[in-house]
């Protein structure tokens, strides 16, 4: 059965969907150590992991192919007059993205702006993604979703699909600010589903640019709330590169984009490499 692992920090900005996007691609099909099989679910109303996966003329395409996309999953028993609504097969929603010929592949789960309207009547439907990946789950080694940065039904619906979470956070001012509302958030989880086991596997310092004065003041915050829960900080950092926003546009990650460097490239596998050992892949 797929190790699953959300990706959150309550917030915004702190590069989530970049590095969801990334680990995926090195997980599947840029490491030939691994060749898994990742599925990527798109978690968050802004899209931002769906359109980085697929390119925005990609992304532009799934838009209007008909078929059903994350948001069907927490609306599909939503009573609408006159339309009577079946149970979602999940295979529908699943977007096949990249295969390789060992069997590695990565697929989606893709988001759309639809997605905040669940917000709406947000009653019983925490359930509702965890029930929908149960058939699934043994067809992938890792499953990574990329939440929204704020406490909603959509978190409570990704711890409870989750065996771990992990939380990229941007060594910059207020870098910290998110990190109690997610202790609180995690706690509250723990206290109300008592039976479901979700451990943070640790905080990843993304987007690092080396300027020291500022990003060890934000490091020596984040380090002083990490270190009071007991939440692991990884020992590599996700360096930042013109070649994340350049591969968002081009559907492609860090180490397959035009003018990339080696260097940051090999800075990111060491991290998804750290992230591999924390979640035991």
């Amino acid at each position: 059965m797929a190790t699953t692992v959300s990706l959150i920090n309550m917030k915004g900005g702190v590069g989530k969907s970049t590095l969801t996007v990334n680990l995926a691609w090195h997980f599947a099909g840029y490491s030939l150590a691994w060749a898994k099989k990742v599925l990527v679910i798109d978690l968050d109303p802004q899209f931002n992991a769906s359109q980085y996966l697929l390119g925005v003329k990609g992304y532009e395409k799934i838009l209007n192919d008909g078929k059903p996309m994350v948001w069907d999953i927490f609306e599909q028993f939503t009573q609408v007059p006159g339309k009577t609504r079946k149970p979602l097969k999940i295979e529908e929603v699943i977007r096949p993205i990249k295969s390789w010929s060992d069997g590695a592949r990565i697929d989606l789960i893709p988001s759309s702006l639809e997605l905040a309207f669940s917000l709406r009547n947000p009653g019983q439907k925490d359930r509702l993604l965890e029930l929908a990946l149960r058939p699934v789950k043994d067809n992938y080694d890792l499953i990574l979703i990329d939440c929204p940065p704020t406490d909603s039904v959509f978190t409570t619906a990704a711890y409870l699909s989750s065996n771990f979470v992990v939380v990229p956070v941007k060594p910059e001012y207020l870098s910290s600010i998110g990190l109690p509302l997610l202790v609180n958030s995690m706690n509250t989880f723990a206290n109300e589903y008592p039976d479901n086991q979700l451990d943070l596997a640790g905080v990843i310092f993304n987007g690092t640019s080396g300027y020291s004065p500022e990003e060890n003041l934000s490091k020596k915050d984040v380090t002083t709330i990490s270190n009071k829960n007991g939440w692991y900080i990884f020992k590599n950092e996700v360096p930042f590169s013109r070649s994340f926003p350049k591969g968002a546009r081009e559907g492609e990650p860090l180490f397959r984009t035009s003018y990339r460097r080696s260097k940051k490239a090999g800075q990111f596998a060491a991290v998804a490499e750290e992230f591999a050992k924390q979640v035991g892949l």
